[in-house]
């Protein structure tokens, strides 16, 4: 049990459970035994339902003299490189200093990671879904595990790299011809970019206005349900192009907890399915961040995703050797007794003698498709020794090796009208499953939403995006997240201090707001309120969400510089 202190009283369970030990507050240990954690959190202010980032908090982490300084979130990174513990994060420290820490990389890679302390505990929270099981004394008293990777997780340190830029897919540009405006052209040169010009000539403040807002969209449940577009996304991504009253393109980035394919191939398929453009220089998925674990580890079992579509991931990521479970199968098929395997599927996987290999790591990257297959063969990796499949380890707790999830979501939205089971539930099922074995909860880590790490990487995105639109490396000052989630678009987007608006398009379809992460900018029926209601608060109520052809600058008060 954890309880925390806050100007000396007890906190709820929702605000200490995301105040304190996981969303980065400092924090002194008062007392702790088997069953209890007393932490004592700094003052904050309890009128929210949900702590923000302190602005003051160092998390190790600079950023750029262009950027400007956001007073409601944390400072984000541009280049320095994380790899020592900071006094605010002593005590945390603490609780996991008998662990290993995340191993250093002994060849610096092509990307450099920035390691963002981590905001979430690593020890799982099985116990809530499930009832108390028995365990040996022996295990009732142990500790977490000596694998105390969770301390902090890895981010890619630059930007991408333009190889994975959707640009070089042609069929995608023959897929985009509706993005433009009345029939014409956008050329340098063309008359539109001329007139743009002498429009946004005449409105300059409201162009400053609209460079100084942007937008993080979720996907799934906001502008699509799965491979089926939601009409109004279509509609808002061409406003924010260009089909406005200042033919201005308004910085948006796609941040979602979907994963599986290789982030062009995703782009390519997004750029279909919404009539417009999307970039792989705009887009994040759930693993993205993930590409700086190459870095640390060399050979990993990669699980999820359809076919060896994760298995494509990894490698574009940099990974060295990369073991899917069709490999292992192939080289053992008693390991996965209930399973049949096709001639097909034997062909195109890679067997070898695992009982030689050590794994060092375990990568779930996207929604399993196989539980009964990936459930056993990663207990049989955290039983086992150095991660050599056919052995057991002498202490399976402390030896066992490390496991990451790309994203926690328990339910996602797809074309079926009940959201489905996510990966968070296939993570919730093993962590059970191994408490039920060795009777001591599961270390793990978790990326996406709501995690740190995810949003300072969106922070470096988003500043690259700022750069390719309008030639300034910065993050926007106005930055509203719309999510369909408040478990973790909206939570995530509350804790890092950008306005928050939850949209009744997916998973979300309760009340007037959500009860326990409620959307701090407000509820709407779907992404397109969302947006408009959002500009006409940066942009004015007259502003208008389309483009004129028809419009003269010069009738609009004074004349252009450019007539």
């Amino acid at each position: 049990m954890v309880l925390c202190i806050a100007n000396g009283r007890r906190l709820r369970g929702g605000a200490s459970l995301h105040g304190a030990y996981k969303y980065g507050l400092p924090f002194e240990r008062s007392k702790i035994d088997t069953n209890h954690l007393i932490i004592s959190v700094p003052s904050y202010s309890t009128k929210m339902s949900h702590p923000m980032f302190s602005p003051d908090f160092n998390f190790g982490v600079n950023t750029p003299p262009e950027s400007p300084t956001k007073g409601h979130a944390p400072k984000r990174s541009f280049g320095s490189h994380v790899h020592k513990k900071s006094d605010s994060w002593g005590s945390l420290i603490d609780i996991l200093e008998h662990g290993i820490p995340i191993p250093t990389s002994l060849n610096s890679g092509a990307f450099g990671a920035i390691e963002v302390p981590a905001t979430r505990s690593p020890e799982a929270h099985v116990s809530q879904y499930m009832n108390a099981l028995p365990a040996p004394p022996s295990a009732k008293e142990r500790r977490l595990s000596r694998n105390s990777f969770g301390a902090a997780l890895p981010i890619p340190r630059s930007k991408r790299q333009s190889r994975l830029s959707s640009v070089t897919f042609a069929n995608v540009q023959d897929a985009l011809s509706s993005v433009e405006t009345d029939g014409a052209k956008t050329g340098v040169g063309s008359p539109r970019n001329i007139l743009v010009s002498q429009v946004q000539d005449v409105y300059a403040e409201k162009v400053r206005a609209a460079k100084n807002m942007a937008f993080v969209f979720d996907i799934d449940g906001v502008l699509v349900h799965g491979d089926r577009l939601i009409p109004e996304g279509r509609k808002v991504l061409e406003m924010l192009n260009g089909n406005n009253q200042l033919g201005i393109k308004i910085p948006h980035i796609f941040l979602t907890n979907g994963s599986g394919k290789p982030e062009a191939a995703r782009t390519e398929q997004l750029s279909r399915i919404l009539h417009n453009p999307v970039s792989t220089d705009q887009f994040i998925q759930s693993h993205t961040p993930m590409r700086a674990l190459a870095e640390y580890y060399k050979t990993v079992l990669v699980v999820g995703g359809e076919g060896y579509r994760c298995r494509e991931v990894a490698e574009e990521y940099g990974f060295k050797d990369i073991v899917v479970p069709n490999d292992i199968v192939a080289w053992d098929p008693s390991i996965a007794p209930y399973r049949v395997f096709t001639e097909e599927e034997r062909a195109s996987s890679r067997p070898r003698d695992f009982t030689k290999v050590e794994i060092e790591a375990i990568m779930v990257f996207s929604d399993s498709r196989d539980y009964a297959t990936d459930m056993q063969i990663i207990m049989d990796l955290l039983r086992s020794r150095k991660g050599r499949l056919g052995t057991v380890a002498a202490d399976p707790v402390s030896e066992r090796i490390p496991i990451y999830f790309s994203q926690g979501d328990i339910l996602c939205p797809t074309e079926h009208p009940i959201p489905r089971m996510s990966q968070g539930a296939f993570r919730i099922g093993l962590e059970a499953m191994y408490k039920a074995l060795m009777g001591v909860d599961l270390e793990r880590v978790v990326y996406g939403k709501p995690e740190l790490a995810t949003y300072k990487y969106a922070d470096e995105v988003m500043a690259s995006w700022m750069e390719n639109l309008h030639g300034e490396e910065r993050v926007p000052e106005n930055i509203y997240m719309v999510g369909d989630n408040p478990a973790s678009d909206i939570v995530g987007g509350n804790m890092y201090g950008w306005n928050t608006c939850l949209v009744r398009t997916g998973v979300f379809q309760g009340g007037e707001n959500d009860e326990e992460n409620p959307a701090n900018f407000g509820v709407f029926a779907n992404v397109w309120e969302a947006v408009t209601t959002a500009c006409k608060k940066q942009l004015g109520d007259d502003f208008k969400f389309t483009w004129d052809n028809r419009v003269n600058p010069v009738l609009h008060g004074r004349a252009s510089a450019v007539e």
